[in-house]
Protein backbone atom coordinates (compact mmCIF):
# COMPACT_ATOMS: atom_id res chain seq x y z
CA UNK A 1 0.00 0.00 0.00
CA UNK A 2 1.53 3.07 -0.56
CA UNK A 3 1.24 6.73 1.22
CA UNK A 4 1.60 10.21 -0.02
CA UNK A 5 3.69 12.62 1.43
CA UNK A 6 4.50 16.05 0.34
CA UNK A 7 7.87 17.59 0.13
CA UNK A 8 8.59 21.28 0.42
CA UNK A 9 11.36 23.60 -0.61
CA UNK A 10 13.67 24.25 1.76
CA UNK A 11 13.68 27.68 4.26
CA UNK A 12 17.19 28.83 3.91
CA UNK A 13 17.69 29.47 0.72
CA UNK A 14 20.84 31.69 1.19
CA UNK A 15 23.25 32.65 -1.46
CA UNK A 16 25.86 30.83 -0.03
CA UNK A 17 23.75 27.77 0.77
CA UNK A 18 21.95 27.55 -3.02
CA UNK A 19 25.67 27.14 -4.07
CA UNK A 20 26.56 24.55 -2.31
CA UNK A 21 23.34 22.59 -2.76
CA UNK A 22 23.80 22.86 -6.09
CA UNK A 23 27.29 21.20 -5.72
CA UNK A 24 25.91 17.88 -4.31
CA UNK A 25 22.05 18.20 -5.42
CA UNK A 26 20.33 15.22 -6.55
CA UNK A 27 17.98 16.65 -9.87
CA UNK A 28 14.84 14.73 -10.11
CA UNK A 29 14.53 13.03 -13.91
CA UNK A 30 11.72 15.44 -14.81
CA UNK A 31 10.77 13.83 -18.38
CA UNK A 32 11.45 9.79 -19.09
CA UNK A 33 9.08 9.71 -22.45
CA UNK A 34 9.55 5.86 -23.38
CA UNK A 35 9.37 5.50 -27.35
CA UNK A 36 7.26 3.29 -29.14
CA UNK A 37 8.43 0.27 -27.31
CA UNK A 38 11.94 0.75 -28.63
CA UNK A 39 13.86 1.35 -25.60
CA UNK A 40 14.91 4.81 -26.28
CA UNK A 41 14.32 7.25 -23.97
CA UNK A 42 14.93 11.20 -23.81
CA UNK A 43 15.97 13.22 -20.16
CA UNK A 44 14.76 16.25 -19.67
CA UNK A 45 17.17 18.16 -16.89
CA UNK A 46 16.27 21.70 -15.41
CA UNK A 47 20.14 22.95 -15.13
CA UNK A 48 20.33 22.57 -19.44
CA UNK A 49 17.51 24.70 -19.64
CA UNK A 50 18.79 26.84 -17.01
CA UNK A 51 15.92 26.90 -14.77
CA UNK A 52 15.63 26.31 -10.75
CA UNK A 53 13.58 23.64 -8.43
CA UNK A 54 13.80 26.38 -6.07
CA UNK A 55 10.56 27.65 -4.77
CA UNK A 56 8.64 24.95 -6.93
CA UNK A 57 5.38 23.63 -5.25
CA UNK A 58 5.66 20.58 -3.15
CA UNK A 59 5.97 17.60 -5.21
CA UNK A 60 3.63 14.51 -4.36
CA UNK A 61 5.06 11.24 -3.66
CA UNK A 62 4.43 7.59 -3.71
CA UNK A 63 6.45 4.35 -3.39
CA UNK A 64 7.05 1.02 -5.26
CA UNK A 65 8.70 -2.20 -4.56
CA UNK A 66 12.10 -2.94 -7.12
CA UNK A 67 11.01 -6.26 -9.09
CA UNK A 68 12.65 -8.91 -10.22
CA UNK A 69 11.63 -10.45 -13.72
CA UNK A 70 12.62 -9.93 -17.48
CA UNK A 71 13.12 -7.14 -19.80
CA UNK A 72 13.12 -7.23 -23.74
CA UNK A 73 13.12 -4.42 -26.50
CA UNK A 74 11.40 -6.59 -28.80
CA UNK A 75 8.02 -5.35 -29.94
CA UNK A 76 5.27 -7.45 -31.13
CA UNK A 77 2.33 -6.89 -33.62
CA UNK A 78 -1.07 -9.01 -34.56
CA UNK A 79 -0.98 -9.88 -37.83
CA UNK A 80 -2.63 -13.43 -39.99
CA UNK A 81 -1.46 -16.53 -41.37
CA UNK A 82 -2.31 -17.24 -45.06
CA UNK A 83 -1.45 -18.93 -47.73
CA UNK A 84 0.99 -16.82 -50.83
CA UNK A 85 0.77 -15.17 -53.71
CA UNK A 86 -2.99 -15.79 -54.28
CA UNK A 87 -3.39 -15.58 -58.17
CA UNK A 88 -6.29 -15.47 -60.23
CA UNK A 89 -6.64 -17.80 -62.77
CA UNK A 90 -8.87 -16.76 -66.09
CA UNK A 91 -10.01 -19.22 -68.94
CA UNK A 92 -9.25 -18.43 -72.40
CA UNK A 93 -10.63 -19.88 -75.17
CA UNK A 94 -14.38 -21.03 -75.67
CA UNK A 95 -16.34 -23.53 -74.09
CA UNK A 96 -18.72 -24.24 -70.99
CA UNK A 97 -17.25 -25.08 -67.41
CA UNK A 98 -18.31 -28.36 -66.87
CA UNK A 99 -16.38 -29.51 -63.40
CA UNK A 100 -15.18 -26.79 -60.94
CA UNK A 101 -12.24 -28.11 -57.85
CA UNK A 102 -13.64 -27.62 -54.21
CA UNK A 103 -12.15 -24.94 -52.23
CA UNK A 104 -8.67 -26.27 -50.47
CA UNK A 105 -7.77 -29.27 -53.08
CA UNK A 106 -4.00 -29.04 -54.14
CA UNK A 107 -3.18 -29.48 -58.27
CA UNK A 108 0.16 -30.49 -59.13
CA UNK A 109 2.12 -29.76 -62.53
CA UNK A 110 0.39 -31.75 -65.06
CA UNK A 111 -2.71 -32.44 -62.70
CA UNK A 112 -6.46 -31.29 -63.69
CA UNK A 113 -7.34 -27.58 -62.56
CA UNK A 114 -10.88 -27.66 -63.95
CA UNK A 115 -12.75 -29.01 -67.05
CA UNK A 116 -14.43 -27.23 -69.99
CA UNK A 117 -16.83 -28.80 -72.51
CA UNK A 118 -15.65 -32.22 -70.73
CA UNK A 119 -12.17 -32.20 -71.58
CA UNK A 120 -9.43 -31.38 -68.36
CA UNK A 121 -7.59 -28.00 -68.44
CA UNK A 122 -4.19 -29.16 -67.46
CA UNK A 123 -1.46 -27.17 -64.63
CA UNK A 124 1.65 -26.70 -66.14
CA UNK A 125 4.35 -24.97 -64.69
CA UNK A 126 5.96 -21.03 -66.47
CA UNK A 127 5.73 -17.79 -66.06
CA UNK A 128 4.26 -17.05 -69.50
CA UNK A 129 0.29 -17.61 -70.35
CA UNK A 130 -0.99 -18.85 -73.31
CA UNK A 131 -1.73 -17.06 -75.63
CA UNK A 132 -2.21 -19.35 -79.26
CA UNK A 133 -2.48 -22.83 -80.30
CA UNK A 134 1.17 -25.04 -80.16
CA UNK A 135 1.63 -27.83 -82.94
CA UNK A 136 2.78 -28.39 -85.99
CA UNK A 137 3.63 -25.44 -88.25
CA UNK A 138 4.00 -22.64 -84.71
CA UNK A 139 6.41 -19.94 -84.73
CA UNK A 140 9.35 -20.65 -83.06
CA UNK A 141 8.89 -18.73 -79.28
CA UNK A 142 9.20 -18.75 -75.48
CA UNK A 143 5.84 -20.75 -75.52
CA UNK A 144 7.17 -23.34 -76.73
CA UNK A 145 10.10 -23.47 -75.12
CA UNK A 146 7.92 -22.99 -71.54
CA UNK A 147 5.93 -26.23 -72.71
CA UNK A 148 8.90 -28.77 -74.17
CA UNK A 149 10.11 -27.86 -70.45
CA UNK A 150 6.76 -29.87 -69.32
CA UNK A 151 6.76 -32.42 -71.09
CA UNK A 152 10.36 -33.29 -70.22
CA UNK A 153 9.10 -33.18 -66.56
CA UNK A 154 6.31 -35.15 -66.99
CA UNK A 155 8.22 -37.32 -68.39
CA UNK A 156 6.20 -37.41 -72.09
CA UNK A 157 9.87 -36.71 -73.76
CA UNK A 158 11.45 -39.93 -73.21
CA UNK A 159 13.80 -41.33 -76.00
CA UNK A 160 13.07 -38.70 -78.12
CA UNK A 161 16.31 -36.27 -77.82
CA UNK A 162 13.88 -33.29 -76.78
CA UNK A 163 15.95 -30.20 -76.25
CA UNK A 164 13.99 -27.37 -73.85
CA UNK A 165 14.43 -24.83 -76.80
CA UNK A 166 11.89 -22.48 -78.66
CA UNK A 167 11.25 -25.03 -81.74
CA UNK A 168 8.29 -27.10 -82.14
CA UNK A 169 10.13 -30.27 -83.99
CA UNK A 170 7.90 -33.48 -84.72
CA UNK A 171 9.49 -34.69 -81.30
CA UNK A 172 7.61 -32.18 -79.99
CA UNK A 173 4.71 -33.43 -80.86
CA UNK A 174 5.32 -36.89 -80.77
CA UNK A 175 5.75 -36.01 -76.81
CA UNK A 176 2.37 -33.79 -76.87
CA UNK A 177 0.49 -36.97 -78.31
CA UNK A 178 1.84 -39.37 -75.88
CA UNK A 179 0.92 -36.28 -73.22
CA UNK A 180 -2.86 -36.31 -74.42
CA UNK A 181 -3.18 -40.06 -74.76
CA UNK A 182 -2.14 -40.15 -71.02
CA UNK A 183 -4.85 -37.40 -70.42
CA UNK A 184 -7.53 -39.70 -72.21
CA UNK A 185 -7.95 -36.60 -74.75
CA UNK A 186 -7.90 -36.93 -79.13
CA UNK A 187 -3.88 -37.31 -79.72
CA UNK A 188 -3.97 -34.42 -82.05
CA UNK A 189 -0.03 -33.32 -81.23
CA UNK A 190 -1.38 -29.61 -80.72
CA UNK A 191 -2.05 -28.06 -78.01
CA UNK A 192 -5.15 -25.49 -78.45
CA UNK A 193 -5.70 -22.54 -76.31
CA UNK A 194 -7.51 -22.76 -73.07
CA UNK A 195 -6.72 -26.52 -72.90
CA UNK A 196 -3.37 -26.22 -70.15
CA UNK A 197 -3.42 -23.02 -67.56
CA UNK A 198 0.59 -22.01 -66.97
CA UNK A 199 1.45 -20.43 -63.72
CA UNK A 200 4.61 -19.91 -61.59
CA UNK A 201 3.81 -22.51 -58.99
CA UNK A 202 4.92 -26.28 -59.51
CA UNK A 203 1.95 -26.90 -57.06
CA UNK A 204 -1.16 -24.46 -56.29
CA UNK A 205 -4.39 -24.59 -53.73
CA UNK A 206 -7.62 -23.83 -54.60
CA UNK A 207 -8.65 -20.87 -52.55
CA UNK A 208 -11.41 -19.71 -53.99
CA UNK A 209 -13.99 -20.99 -56.60
CA UNK A 210 -15.42 -17.42 -58.96
CA UNK A 211 -17.40 -19.43 -61.67
CA UNK A 212 -20.39 -21.63 -61.72
CA UNK A 213 -20.93 -24.47 -63.60
CA UNK A 214 -22.47 -24.28 -66.87
CA UNK A 215 -21.33 -20.90 -67.12
CA UNK A 216 -19.31 -20.04 -70.45
CA UNK A 217 -15.65 -19.28 -70.71
CA UNK A 218 -14.57 -15.36 -70.79
CA UNK A 219 -12.27 -13.33 -69.62
CA UNK A 220 -13.61 -13.35 -65.80
CA UNK A 221 -11.75 -15.52 -63.63
CA UNK A 222 -12.56 -18.99 -62.44
CA UNK A 223 -10.34 -19.71 -59.52
CA UNK A 224 -8.11 -17.85 -57.68
CA UNK A 225 -4.93 -20.24 -56.44
CA UNK A 226 -2.27 -19.61 -53.73
CA UNK A 227 0.85 -21.49 -52.92
CA UNK A 228 0.52 -24.32 -50.46
CA UNK A 229 3.40 -22.34 -48.10
CA UNK A 230 1.90 -20.84 -45.39
CA UNK A 231 3.02 -16.67 -44.64
CA UNK A 232 2.48 -14.21 -41.57
CA UNK A 233 1.42 -11.08 -42.48
CA UNK A 234 1.50 -7.95 -40.36
CA UNK A 235 0.70 -4.18 -40.18
CA UNK A 236 2.42 -2.22 -38.01
CA UNK A 237 2.26 1.50 -36.36
CA UNK A 238 3.95 3.67 -37.99
CA UNK A 239 5.97 4.15 -34.35
CA UNK A 240 7.08 0.18 -34.78
CA UNK A 241 7.63 0.22 -38.57
CA UNK A 242 11.53 0.88 -38.30
CA UNK A 243 12.23 -2.36 -36.20
CA UNK A 244 10.87 -4.28 -39.41
CA UNK A 245 14.08 -4.15 -41.08
CA UNK A 246 13.71 -6.60 -44.45
CA UNK A 247 15.46 -10.07 -44.01
CA UNK A 248 15.63 -9.26 -40.13
CA UNK A 249 14.69 -12.18 -37.61
CA UNK A 250 10.97 -12.78 -35.96
CA UNK A 251 9.18 -15.00 -34.50
CA UNK A 252 5.79 -16.24 -34.62
CA UNK A 253 3.13 -17.20 -32.30
CA UNK A 254 0.47 -19.36 -33.67
CA UNK A 255 -2.90 -19.52 -33.11
CA UNK A 256 -2.37 -23.07 -31.69
CA UNK A 257 0.17 -21.72 -28.82
CA UNK A 258 2.92 -23.00 -31.15
CA UNK A 259 5.95 -20.62 -32.00
CA UNK A 260 7.78 -20.82 -35.15
CA UNK A 261 11.23 -18.62 -36.67
CA UNK A 262 10.34 -16.15 -39.87
CA UNK A 263 12.26 -13.84 -41.93
CA UNK A 264 10.89 -10.60 -43.36
CA UNK A 265 11.04 -11.13 -46.71
CA UNK A 266 8.75 -7.80 -47.98
CA UNK A 267 7.52 -4.68 -46.91
CA UNK A 268 5.09 -3.07 -49.11
CA UNK A 269 3.19 0.62 -48.65
CA UNK A 270 -0.35 1.02 -49.26
CA UNK A 271 -1.57 -2.55 -50.00
CA UNK A 272 -2.92 -5.97 -48.06
CA UNK A 273 -0.18 -7.84 -49.97
CA UNK A 274 3.61 -8.74 -49.08
CA UNK A 275 5.40 -7.99 -51.93
CA UNK A 276 5.82 -10.51 -54.51
CA UNK A 277 2.04 -11.32 -55.58
CA UNK A 278 1.14 -10.49 -52.10
CA UNK A 279 0.12 -13.33 -49.60
CA UNK A 280 -3.19 -14.18 -49.54
CA UNK A 281 -5.90 -16.68 -47.48
CA UNK A 282 -8.79 -17.90 -46.05
CA UNK A 283 -8.47 -15.54 -42.76
CA UNK A 284 -8.32 -12.60 -44.79
CA UNK A 285 -5.85 -9.93 -44.00
CA UNK A 286 -4.68 -8.32 -41.11
CA UNK A 287 -6.72 -5.04 -41.16
CA UNK A 288 -5.61 -1.81 -41.26
CA UNK A 289 -6.04 0.89 -43.55
CA UNK A 290 -4.96 0.80 -47.59
CA UNK A 291 -2.10 3.21 -46.41
CA UNK A 292 -0.60 1.18 -44.17
CA UNK A 293 2.64 -0.91 -44.63
CA UNK A 294 2.23 -4.41 -45.35
CA UNK A 295 4.98 -6.70 -43.90
CA UNK A 296 5.03 -10.45 -45.33
CA UNK A 297 7.09 -12.56 -43.41
CA UNK A 298 8.38 -16.37 -44.97
CA UNK A 299 8.36 -19.01 -42.30
CA UNK A 300 11.09 -21.39 -41.32
CA UNK A 301 8.43 -24.47 -40.34
CA UNK A 302 5.67 -24.88 -42.75
CA UNK A 303 4.70 -28.38 -41.08
CA UNK A 304 3.80 -26.19 -37.62
CA UNK A 305 2.38 -23.78 -39.92
CA UNK A 306 0.16 -25.92 -41.43
CA UNK A 307 -1.22 -27.90 -38.77
CA UNK A 308 -2.09 -24.28 -37.31
CA UNK A 309 -3.59 -23.31 -40.40
CA UNK A 310 -4.99 -20.12 -41.75
CA UNK A 311 -5.71 -17.81 -38.31
CA UNK A 312 -4.60 -14.84 -36.04
CA UNK A 313 -1.07 -14.40 -35.18
CA UNK A 314 1.71 -12.49 -33.18
CA UNK A 315 4.36 -11.19 -34.88
CA UNK A 316 7.34 -10.32 -32.24
CA UNK A 317 10.37 -8.08 -33.47
CA UNK A 318 13.46 -9.89 -31.47
CA UNK A 319 14.98 -7.35 -29.36
CA UNK A 320 17.91 -7.33 -26.49
CA UNK A 321 16.74 -8.51 -23.39
CA UNK A 322 17.46 -9.78 -20.15
CA UNK A 323 16.10 -12.26 -17.13
CA UNK A 324 16.35 -12.15 -13.24
CA UNK A 325 17.00 -8.16 -13.15
CA UNK A 326 15.79 -5.56 -11.03
CA UNK A 327 13.30 -3.55 -12.40
CA UNK A 328 12.03 -0.20 -11.62
CA UNK A 329 9.45 2.17 -13.19
CA UNK A 330 11.72 5.15 -15.15
CA UNK A 331 10.07 7.79 -12.77
CA UNK A 332 12.02 6.43 -10.06
CA UNK A 333 15.19 7.44 -11.90
CA UNK A 334 17.20 10.37 -10.49
CA UNK A 335 19.81 12.28 -12.99
CA UNK A 336 22.48 13.20 -10.53
CA UNK A 337 24.37 16.36 -10.95
CA UNK A 338 27.90 14.78 -11.52
CA UNK A 339 26.43 12.20 -13.93
CA UNK A 340 24.72 9.02 -14.00
CA UNK A 341 21.27 7.89 -11.74
CA UNK A 342 20.11 7.23 -8.37
CA UNK A 343 17.09 5.99 -6.81
CA UNK A 344 15.50 7.35 -3.39
CA UNK A 345 15.05 4.20 -1.27
CA UNK A 346 12.55 4.60 1.47
CA UNK A 347 11.86 2.89 4.88
CA UNK A 348 8.83 0.78 4.03
CA UNK A 349 6.19 2.77 2.68
CA UNK A 350 7.37 6.50 4.41
CA UNK A 351 9.25 8.46 1.19
CA UNK A 352 10.44 11.22 4.32
CA UNK A 353 13.23 8.28 5.33
CA UNK A 354 14.00 7.86 1.42
CA UNK A 355 18.16 7.55 1.24
CA UNK A 356 19.75 8.11 -2.48
CA UNK A 357 21.47 5.60 -3.77
CA UNK A 358 23.54 5.24 -6.36
CA UNK A 359 22.62 2.90 -9.63
CA UNK A 360 23.82 1.39 -12.68
CA UNK A 361 21.55 1.93 -15.66
CA UNK A 362 20.80 -1.32 -17.63
CA UNK A 363 18.37 -1.52 -20.24
CA UNK A 364 15.02 -0.02 -20.71
CA UNK A 365 11.78 -0.68 -22.18
CA UNK A 366 8.05 -0.25 -21.98
CA UNK A 367 8.35 2.98 -19.44
CA UNK A 368 10.75 0.18 -17.08
CA UNK A 369 14.40 0.41 -16.40
CA UNK A 370 16.89 -2.38 -15.34
CA UNK A 371 19.05 -1.41 -12.30
CA UNK A 372 21.96 -2.70 -10.48
CA UNK A 373 24.17 -1.52 -7.55
CA UNK A 374 22.94 -1.37 -3.86
CA UNK A 375 19.56 -2.53 -4.72
CA UNK A 376 17.81 -5.26 -3.63
CA UNK A 377 14.29 -7.15 -5.20
CA UNK A 378 11.51 -5.54 -2.66
CA UNK A 379 13.49 -2.76 -1.68
CA UNK A 380 10.62 0.65 -1.98
CA UNK A 381 11.51 3.40 -4.03
CA UNK A 382 10.11 6.59 -4.32
CA UNK A 383 8.35 7.70 -7.68
CA UNK A 384 6.06 10.57 -8.65
CA UNK A 385 2.31 10.33 -7.83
Amino acid sequence: MSRTVKTAAPADSTPARARRSRRNAVVPLLLIAVLGGSGAFALARPWERGESTIGQAPVAHDVVAVEKGSLSTGIQAGGALAFDHPTPVVATGRGTLTALPAVGTVVKTGGRLYEVDGRPVVLLKGARPMWRDLGPGAADGPDVEQLKRNLIKLGHAEGLGLAADRKFTPGTATAVKRWQKALGVPQTGTVTLGSVVMLPQATVRVQQVGAQLGAAVGTAAVLTVTSTDLVATVQPAENQLSRFKPDGKVTVKLADGGTVNGRIRSLLRGGAGGGEGGPGGDSGDSGGGSDKTTVTVALDAQGLARKSGPSSVVVSVVGDSVSDALIVPVTALLALDGGGYGVKVADGADATAARLVKVQLGLVADAKAQISGGIRAGDQVVVPK
